[in-house]
C-alpha cells in the first residue's frame, strides 16, 4: 500500500500548447481546465508563456511542425521544474505534448521508483517519420524512441515496464501506433477497467512502482459520458471520426485513481487535449457583439 505523505511541494502548471497538435483551441481548454481543477495545500501555480499567433506559419523543425517554438516553451517548462524543484507536478494543457517535460524531471527525480499510467484511447508513441505532430510521440520520446532531435529527447528514459496504456482502443491501432505491441508494455481495455481496477493494480505490485504519474487524455473518455473533447464537437458523428474514440467514464477513471492511490503515489498528473465547445462557442457568439469590441 501507498504510504501516506505529509507536506510534499506541489507545482501546477498552465501549458496552454498547441502547436503539438496544431489546435489552436487547445490555449482556452487549458486555461479554463485550470480553473475548474480545485486547488490543494502547498500547491504554487506557474505558467508557461506560449506563442498565440495563430497566424504564423509553423515551420517544420526536425520533422515536426512548430518544432522550434515548441523547443522554446518546453525549455522554459524544463528550467521552471529545475529552479522550483517541487515533489508533485500538476500540468494543464494544452495538446499531449505538454507531458513529456514534466514527466522526465519526475522520472529524474524518482529514479527505478515511478511508472506512468498513459490513459489515453491512443498510445501516442510515433516519430517523426510518421508523423508531422509532437502530440502524437510523447510517450515514444519518454522511453527514448525518438532521440535524433532537442525536441523529441529525453533526459531520464523509461523503461517499457514501467508503462501502463489504460482505456487504449487495441482494434483501432494504427502502423504508427504498434511500438505499443512491439515493446510489450501493458495494455488494459475501456471494459476491463470499467469493470474494476486489478489489472493496473497487479502491474504495481509487480513492478514495484511506489510512485506513479498519470497522463490523462482527455479523449480516453466516450464523447456520451463527457462532452468537452474532439469527437463530441457539435454535430459531430463520433460513428465517423477518423481516430479511435474513448469509451471510458469519468466515474470509472475516478474509481480507477482513487484505487491506484492506494497502492502508489500519485506524483505526477498531466490532464490534456480539453475542448470545451459550449463555452468556446458562447466566446465566439460573444466575441461577435458590438458591445464587446
Amino acid at each position: 500500500m501507498a504510504e501516506k505523505t505529509e507536506n510534499k511541494s506541489v507545482l501546477r502548471m498552465i501549458i496552454p500548447q498547441w502547436q503539438g497538435g496544431v489546435n489552436p483551441n487547445y490555449v482556452f481548454g487549458s486555461e479554463l481546465l485550470a480553473c475548474i481543477a480545485p486547488t490543494a495545500p502547498n500547491t504554487e501555480t506557474v505558467r508557461i508563456q506560449v506563442d498565440t499567433d495563430f497566424e504564423k506559419k509553423l515551420d517544420q523543425i526536425d520533422g515536426i511542425d512548430g518544432g522550434d517554438i515548441l523547443l522554446k516553451q518546453m525549455r522554459e517548462t524544463r528550467d521552471i521544474l529545475r529552479e522550483k524543484s517541487p515533489d508533485k507536478v500538476i500540468v494543464f494543457g494544452g495538446d499531449c505534448s505538454v507531458t513529456q517535460v514534466p514527466f522526465d524531471y519526475l522520472r529524474g527525480k524518482y529514479k527505478e521508483e515511478i511508472g506512468i499510467i498513459w490513459l489515453d484511447a491512443h498510445p501516442d508513441i510515433s516519430g517523426p517519420s510518421a508523423s508531422s505532430h509532437l502530440h502524437e510521440m510523447p510517450l515514444a520520446n519518454l522511453l527514448g524512441q525518438n532521440r535524433e532531435s532537442e525536441i523529441t529527447c529525453s533526459e531520464n528514459i523509461y523503461e517499457a515496464d514501467k508503462i501502463f496504456l489504460a482505456g487504449l482502443i487495441e482494434e483501432r491501432l494504427r502502423d504508427m501506433d504498434m511500438a505499443c505491441k512491439e515493446l510489450n508494455i501493458r495494455i488494459a481495455s475501456p471494459e476491463e477497467l470499467e469493470e474494476n481496477s486489478s489489472a493496473v493494480l497487479n502491474w504495481i505490485h509487480e513492478t514495484g512502482v511506489k510512485y506513479v504519474a498519470v497522463h490523462w487524455d482527455l479523449d480516453v473518455l466516450s464523447p456520451e459520458d463527457f462532452r468537452c473533447i474532439y469527437p463530441a464537437e457539435p454535430y459531430t458523428d463520433a460513428d465517423e471520426f477518423p481516430a479511435a474514440v474513448g469509451r471510458m467514464t469519468l466515474k470509472g477513471i475516478g474509481r480507477l485513481l482513487s484505487d491506484v492511490s492506494g497502492y502508489a503515489e500519485i506524483v505526477g498528473l498531466s490532464v490534456t487535449e480539453h475542448l470545451p465547445w459550449d463555452a468556446m462557442n458562447l466566446r465566439a457568439a460573444l466575441g461577435s457583439i458590438s458591445i464587446f469590441k
